[in-house]
């Protein structure tokens, strides 16, 4: 069974992995628009983890319940999106419409 370690390790190697690839991307081609990049990026994230949160196959299975459905597994992957976006650096920023200005 894998630790808290392994996991903060496997999680944390898949995160600089994904942003180096981003960088590497929009490095390679500077005519690329960032938009686009991330818009792959993202949508490759979004295409592994609806296939990693299949649930198994046993229908009372407590560690699967909250992916067990295709309604449950968006809900999930909405919460992480919220709970990912409010801890990254770049959730607010100075250009946001609502930003202060003094």
């Amino acid at each position: 069974m894998p630790t808290e370690q392994d996991s903060t390790a496997s999680f944390d190697a898949a995160f600089t992995q994904a942003v180096d690839l981003g960088n590497t991307l929009a490095d390679r081609d500077k005519s690329a628009d960032l938009w686009d990049v991330s818009d792959g990026l993202l949508a490759g994230a979004v295409q592994f983890w609806l296939y990693a949160r299949q649930p198994c196959a046993d229908p009372r299975c407590t560690d699967c319940l909250a992916v067990s459905t295709a309604e449950g597994r968006m809900a999930e992957l909405q919460r992480l999106i919220r709970d990912l976006s409010a801890e990254s650096e770049y959730f607010h920023s100075p250009n946001d419409s609502n930003a202060g200005r003094a």
